[in-house]
């Protein structure tokens, strides 16, 4: 009598990106999977215990590196932190380019997303595409911050200098165009008859186990799950923003596709809004014992010297508590929970990443699934290996 046995076969490290983090442990029968372990290895970075022995200003830079597809986003989640321990008010200028390179940034992270995904499923047009647009993304936070990817942008008050003329005049075209690129990615894979066989129906979880596991972002909105952190706990000014929060019915890879699409959508929609309201003013609260001060006092005086020597090298006291908060990073909820003892630097800080909880989701939605669809679901969930290192 005839006899079969299950096979484990291990699947990656493979990709440039995921050098000895991530290695899935696959358990097969013939080509159907039965089960999936991840087994996440390390980058060695530990910015968790790092963070204790550094300033709350030397800490920010160690955000960027969380999720390098999205650093404005890690550094805003941060930032809110630390300036909800300081009860400072940041000035309305400030709070609204912050929203402009927030949502900017979640295009260039789907932009990303869209180019990988689709390349792993066979459509290289697309990643090109994609990658042309995210340029100029990148060529904007070069002209704001002077760097393409490791930006340290933003600061506790404010940001870290206004924003040269032309910045305005780029990124209002750049919106303007968005729309009509959509169509065309959406021309090339939403009705595209491989590119539905590979996500309707693959990868599906419901919203009850979306929840319960944890899922966030558009993630757990494919599933249904009309959850937007933006709205629904607002935070830098969102909830005067008219924008849709999509969601998807089927909770396959499909929907989580269409839900990054729209998204991206209205994310032009409320950068043109930002832009519109965009008035002259400060972009630092006034709070000397926080803040830098203006580079002309810096370079032209004895006491503005002394006062950028200060902060620089002993950091800013922050009051006594502990806090939590929760943005809507492009890939889900990104969270910053921080234990102040009153010094200059956390006793503790934690962080929720979106794609470490996220990740946990494979088993379930690729259980039963082929092989060869693993590759579509790991591709749906947008996860980013910096963020994953514990």
């Amino acid at each position: 009598m005839a006899t079969t046995e299950k096979m484990t076969l291990n699947m990656g490290p493979q990709h440039p990106s995921t050098h000895g983090v991530l290695r899935l442990v696959l358990e097969l029968d013939g080509e159907v999977i039965t089960k999936v372990t991840p087994d996440i290895g390390y980058l060695h970075r530990g910015v968790e215990k790092l963070s204790e022995n550094r300033t709350y200003h030397q800490v920010l830079p160690l955000t960027d590196r969380l999720d390098y597809l999205a650093p404005m986003s890690n550094n805003l989640g941060y930032i809110l932190a630390v300036e909800k321990l300081l009860d400072i008010q940041v000035p309305e200028r400030a709070q609204t380019i912050r929203v402009i390179m927030a949502e900017m940034t979640r295009l260039k992270s789907h932009l990303v997303w869209l180019a990988c995904h689709a390349l792993d499923i066979g459509a290289m047009t697309v990643f090109l595409y994609c990658f042309r647009e995210r340029e100029v993304v990148m060529e904007t936070y070069e002209l704001i911050s002077g760097a393409r990817m490791t930006s340290n942008f933003f600061r506790a008050g404010g940001l870290s200098m206004d924003v040269p003329p032309e910045f305005e005049a780029k990124v209002r075209a750049f919106v303007n165009e968005m729309p009509a690129n959509l169509d065309t990615y959406e021309g090339l894979l939403t009705t595209n008859p491989i590119w539905l066989k590979r996500t309707v129906g693959n990868g599906v979880i419901s919203a009850e186990n979306a929840i319960d596991i944890g899922l966030t972002g558009p993630a757990l909105r494919g599933s249904g799950v009309d959850w937007d952190m933006r709205r629904d706990n607002s935070y830098s000014g969102y909830e005067t923003y008219q924008f849709k929060v999509p969601v998807g019915q089927n909770c396959d890879t499909f929907d989580r596709y269409k839900v990054r699409l729209v998204e991206m959508r209205e994310s032009c929609k409320i950068i043109q809004q930002a832009l519109d309201r965009l008035k002259p003013g400060p972009v630092l609260a006034d709070c000397p014992h926080v803040c830098y001060p203006p580079k002309e006092n810096v370079y032209n005086s004895i006491e503005g010297l002394i006062h950028h020597f200060k902060i620089a090298s002993e950091g800013y006291p922050v009051p006594e508590g502990e806090v939590y908060q929760g943005i809507e990073a492009p890939k889900g909820e990104l969270g910053y929970y921080i234990v102040s003892e009153g010094g200059n630097r956390p006793y503790r800080l934690r962080i929720r990443p979106p794609s470490f909880v996220n990740l946990q989701a494979l088993e379930q939605m690729s259980t039963g699934a082929m092989v060869a669809d693993l590759v579509a679901v790991i591709g749906t969930l947008d996860i980013v290996l910096g963020e994953i290192d514990r």
